[in-house]
């Protein structure tokens, strides 16, 4: 029996505003956000205080959502900067809005 594909997100935290960024994908969000929070969730994010979730996004499949956070990875911090303020303009954290 195949099992359908799960979703899953990818998302930006951040310190500050226009600060350290990293870019993640997870399949349970307000986990892995509880986990950075904590600072369980990555050695970088705990080194730089990253606890703001400042940009998030679903998708459908977890593969498209690998591929489009390895994209991200890629971009310049302006580019990625320009995505976070396109919608979250004042880098509100957004733990408590989307999960």
């Amino acid at each position: 029996m195949d099992r359908e594909p799960l979703g899953g997100w990818v998302y930006i935290m951040a310190n500050r505003y226009r600060g350290a960024l990293y870019v993640g994908v997870t399949s349970s969000l307000a986990a892995r956000v509880a986990q950075h929070r904590e600072g369980t969730g990555s050695d970088y994010c705990a080194r730089r205080g990253l606890t703001r979730l400042v940009w998030a996004e679903r998708g459908s499949e977890i593969d498209e959502c690998i591929a489009h956070e390895k994209r991200l990875k890629r971009w310049r911090r302006e580019w990625k900067f320009a995505l976070i303020e396109k919608a979250n303009p004042d880098w509100d954290d957004l733990y408590d809005v989307i999960l």
